[in-house]
């Protein structure tokens, strides 16, 4: 699997194929600019103002499943990446891939989530593009949007900042999303809790604006989970991670579908999660803040940076120790 000539479905995975894609060929041909460090969202100067500007495609597959749909995603997916990096999301761009012979119903229902849930974050469709293509050429449906919002003042976030003994805090349970997916496509039955947890963190985000000096960084934990975007958050750097299993939060039913499947929730997709991490003095508040939200009842300290160089950790539930790597592959295709 190294240096492959071919792209694999690994490539789309989040973990080490993806990462080499993406650093050999696009980032050393166009990462000299605002993609250099392969931010969620890039930051841009627009006249005297700041702007947030990010992009996302969408490819899940079953296109409707428990808990959401790919139009939830295709919103959520946007704006959530503009909300953690420290933007306030406005409008999005909406450009459809349909397949011949997808059914009108399916599309209206794709269609009205897209609209809730623009809705319900306060952001507007306002352009977009519709492409056909043959059958069998798509599988039902492919979304992109694209998204602009406006910098929300204090946010200085960068992996550049962290600091031993920062604080790291997740704003709920981990790899809902994945696993539900996953139940879904395959036809596990694993009782009614399993849904997914797509959903917007922006009023996460407004939660810690006034610690927001105090926040380095900020991410959602897409495709690899949390362990894709803590070790990308330490690779090169002079600090890591220790996490402590005890503390992280996690659904029983997605905990006993991982257990199953010998899949590491660490390394599953969240699409409606944040993880922040910020000074230990304003921890509690920022948690505090988040547990008085519906978004953040089950948000949790799960750790801290270290002086390890480069390491992500965890502390497991017996007391031991292990390294938290990314996986090489994809583990769960086709799920965002």
């Amino acid at each position: 699997m190294n240096n492959p000539s071919r792209i694999l479905l690994g490539h789309g995975g989040g973990g080490r194929l993806s990462r080499g894609l993406i650093d050999e060929e696009i980032v050393s041909r166009f990462g000299d600019g605002p993609l250099k460090g392969l931010p969620d969202a890039a930051s841009l100067e627009l006249g005297s103002r700041r702007i947030v500007f990010s992009t996302d495609s969408f490819v899940v597959q079953p296109l409707l499943f428990p808990g959401g749909s790919i139009g939830h995603l295709a919103v959520h997916g946007t704006v959530n990446d503009i909300a953690v990096s420290g933007g306030k999301p406005a409008y999005l761009s909406l450009a459809l891939i349909l397949e011949e012979g997808l059914e009108l119903d399916v599309l209206r229902r794709v269609l009205d989530d897209v609209r809730a849930a623009a809705l319900e974050v306060g952001v507007k469709i306002v352009t977009g593009d519709t492409k056909v293509v043959s059958r069998g050429q798509c599988d039902g449906m492919y979304l992109n949007t694209a998204g602009i919002g406006t910098a929300i003042p204090g946010f200085e976030l960068s992996p550049s900042r962290l600091e031993p003994g920062d604080v790291i805090l997740a704003s709920g349970t981990i790899g809902d999303h994945g696993m539900a997916v996953m139940a879904a496509r395959e036809g596990l039955a694993v009782g009614q809790g399993l849904v997914s947890d797509t959903a917007p963190v922006i009023r996460l985000v407004e939660a810690a604006e006034p610690w927001a000096k105090d926040v380095h960084f900020m991410r959602d934990p897409t495709r690899g989970g949390l362990a894709s975007v803590l070790n990308e958050a330490v690779e090169g750097r002079a600090v890591g991670v220790l996490l402590r299993e005890t503390l992280i939060p996690y659904r029983r039913e997605a905990a006993a579908l991982s257990e199953v499947l010998g899949i590491d929730l660490l390394h599953v997709a969240c699409e409606g999660r944040m993880l922040l991490l910020c000074r230990r003095s304003c921890s509690e508040q920022i948690l505090s803040a988040w547990r008085a939200l519906p978004q953040g009842q089950n948000a949790a300290i799960i750790g801290e940076v270290t002086k390890d160089a480069g390491r992500v950790v965890l502390e497991t539930a017996i007391g031991g120790k292990r390294l938290v790597d990314v996986p090489q592959g994809e583990l769960l295709p086709r799920i965002c």
